[in-house]
This record gives C-alpha cells, structure tokens and sequence, in this order.
C-alpha cells in the first residue's frame, strides 16, 4: 500500500480529486487530498507546503501528485519528506529563484496560449471563459457542481521566489494533457524538456483530467507507482 498525497491547483479545493480519491482506495491505498490555504493573503508557498506536511503526518510510502500550480509546492514538499515518487499532472515547472508571477513570461506562456487558440480556431482576444479553457470535455454534471469549490485565489504566493536551488533528488514524472488549452501540449513538452530534461508522458483530455478522466488518470498514476519496483 502507498500513500497517494493530492495537491490541487491554484483557486481549489480538496474537492478537484473527488473522482480520483475513491478509485485509488479501491486499488488498496491511503489517500489524503490536500486543503491548501489559497484564499488566504497571509499564505506563502512555504505555507502551503506546511499544509501538506501537516496532512500526511506520520504516513509513509508517499507518492506526491501535483495539479497546475502544484508544481510549486510539490517540489518543496520533496525537500521536507521521504516522497518516493512525484508526479506533476499538466503543472507549472519552477526555476529555482523563479516566483510563479514571474513563470508566465519567462515560459513564453501567453504567447504559445495564444497560438494554440488561432491554430485551434478559437478567438485569442475573446474573454477567458472557465467553460471553454478549463472545462470543455467534463461532463455538464461535474462542471456544473465545479462553481461550488472554486475558491479565490490569493496573489501572495505568485510574489515570492521558489527557494529550492535545485530540483529535489526524488523520481519525477510529468504527465501533460494534449487537448489543454491553458498550459498547451507544445508549450509543456518544450518547457519539461528545457527545465526537467526530460520529455513528458501525454493522455487524452483537458488541463483538469481528475474531474474528466479519473479512471485514465489513475491507471497512469499506478503505472509510474508500480515502475519503481
């Protein structure tokens, strides 16, 4: 039995891994989705990763899954506890020194968000809408029920630098999905490649697959968990 340690991203709540939680204790594991205090102007990233040290405790046996923003905290979480696998599911990949207000321009992301819309046929310069960027293939059910868990988003932890000075010596995967149109599947495999040096593993679907492919998503977090044996 592992440990499954769930961090949502930026604006959310334990509730993203709802789908997720209940197949992964079905397979044997102990999971804990953590709550990270992101509507609180006080929290830093060293606070949200005492959040999730808090939540696992005493647990063991952790693999450290990181949705989007989580790939900020995560690392720092692996600095901190014996994380035996860490896998980061269509996540920011931070520089050290690098604060994630600074990510955007320094990954080009604006740009390759908006050539991806042209090359997809949508308007670059429309409104951000949550439906279209986030929620395009979730069910009408599951996005719906979404507006209830979104919670706002402090700017906090955006102003501060991550201060690991290099990426932690624990076994990373990256998981990238190849129809997100908010961190696009061109962008992430060349900013894996450039910051990881490595090139991404790739599923079906949208930037949110807990809430739309559960199911594909845990058989790919069992398939990296069960590798390293």
């Amino acid at each position: 039995m592992s440990t499954y340690v769930l961090i949502p991203g930026a604006a959310s709540t334990p509730w993203y891994w709802h789908r997720v939680v209940p197949l992964l204790r079905e397979r044997g594991h102990d999971v804990v989705a953590v709550d990270l205090p992101c509507d609180d102007d006080r929290a830093g990233l060293a606070d949200y990763a005492d959040a999730v040290v808090d939540a696992v405790g005493e647990r063991t046996g952790l693999v450290l899954v990181a949705q989007s923003m989580g790939g900020f905290t995560a690392p720092l979480v692996c600095d901190r506890l014996p994380v035996d696998l860490l896998v980061l599911v269509a996540a920011m990949v931070p520089l050290p020194g690098e604060s994630p207000g600074e990510w955007w321009e320094a990954t080009g992301h604006d740009q390759a968000r908006r050539e991806n819309e042209e090359l997809e046929g949508r308007d670059p310069d429309a409104p951000f809408d949550p439906l279209t960027v986030f929620l395009h293939d979730v069910s009408p059910e599951v996005a719906a029920e979404s507006a209830h868990h979104v919670r706002e988003q402090s700017a906090t932890p955006f102003g501060k630098p991550w201060p690991l000075s290099a990426w932690p010596d624990v076994p990373t995967r990256f998981l990238l999905c190849r129809d997100d149109r908010f961190f696009p599947a061109a962008f992430q495999r060349r900013v894996v490649r450039e910051r990881l040096g490595f090139t991404p593993d790739e599923m079906g679907g949208g930037h949110l697959p807990a809430l739309a492919r559960p199911g594909e998503l845990v058989d790919r977090l069992e398939a990296y968990r069960t590798a390293l044996k």
